[in-house]
């Protein structure tokens, strides 16, 4: 699959520290990728340099093709961005907002502004002032905003902050749907866990200025296992002796294994008549990774730097 963006080499010197160094990183059509980091790793200084708002050091970004070097204006026109809180005109309708935005871009008709109005679930409040507005529905207008011109490429920041459950869960279904369906790919820094969790299909992860991991989400929820078996060391000195790295987990043992390894998994602890009293799927979640990746590093929280 050919990637919608490549950063290539992306480099951000600021004095003699490298808050950027040497990023390489490709996304790709209809997959959303969130975008992780402790604080100060250099993930809101990647995100300026991908939409133009600060000049890299070295490196190149490119989108859909289009250099930002060569092209700044072209390759910027396949972007859409969300920041958190989308500033709109209060006193003005939806409607007049979006209208206005269209102006911005080239070819922007009547119905495609009544389509991302239906893509983003609007029709029934559209006409009214935003100054009504609750902030989700700010967010889903500032969404059908960023999608006027069919952007190959979206990057929200922050985009669920301050939203309450239910509008998180909005929020999320809409990007999955354009994700989708539009064939976009989107990219997501946030600093809540659980909802990158449930929204992406891929994390990259920066810390020092350096991407360190890359990581496949669903890969990353069907591997690990948890197993109980006594004599506890004798468990232990046969799980290791198979190659697994083993983890301690209440009174028993987290692996990283393939699915297809854990039947003869089974039968080798039997044949060594280990007493077998647990072998189900274990879920990491996202923070457990994260501290894994980063050696307990906080979440970046919301405009690091």
């Amino acid at each position: 699959m050919k990637p919608v963006v490549e950063l290539k080499n992306l480099t951000k010197t600021i004095g003699r520290k490298k808050i950027v160094d040497n990023l390489n990183l490709a996304l790709y059509p209809g997959q959303i990728t969130g975008f992780l980091g402790p604080n100060g790793a250099g993930k809101t200084t990647t995100i300026r340099m991908m939409v133009g708002l600060m000049e890299p050091s070295g490196g190149d970004v490119i989108i859909d093709g289009i250099s930002l070097a060569d092209d700044f204006e072209g390759g910027l026109s396949k972007v859409g961005v969300i920041v958190e809180n989308p500033e709109m005109y209060k006193y003005m309708s939806g409607y007049k907002n979006l209208v206005h935005f269209a102006r911005m871009h080239e070819n922007v008709s009547k119905a495609r502004i009544d389509e991302v109005v239906q893509q983003v679930g609007m029709q029934n409040r559209i006409h009214e002032k935003v100054s009504t507005y609750s902030l989700g529905m700010r967010q889903r207008l500032g969404l059908a905003q960023a999608l006027l011109h069919r952007p190959k490429f979206l990057i929200l920041d922050e985009p669920t902050n301050g939203l309450d459950p239910a509008g998180i869960r909005e929020f999320r279904t809409y990007l999955r749907s354009i994700a989708e369906k539009e064939d976009v790919s989107i990219f997501v820094s946030s600093h809540m866990l659980s909802e990158i969790e449930l929204m992406c299909d891929r994390i990259a992860v920066i810390q020092n200025g350096q991407l360190i991991d890359i990581r496949d989400m669903a890969e990353a929820r069907e591997s690990h296992y948890y197993i109980e078996a006594l004599p506890t060391e004798a468990a232990e000195e046969m799980l290791k002796a198979e190659g697994f790295a083993v983890e301690a987990y209440n009174g028993g043992f987290i692996i990283n294994a393939e699915r297809a390894r854990i039947p003869g998994l089974i039968q080798e602890m039997t044949d060594q008549k280990l007493q077998l009293f647990a072998v189900q799927p274990h879920r990491k979640t996202l923070e457990d990774q994260f501290l894994e990746m980063t050696g307990g590093g906080q979440i970046a929280e919301a405009h690091t730097k």
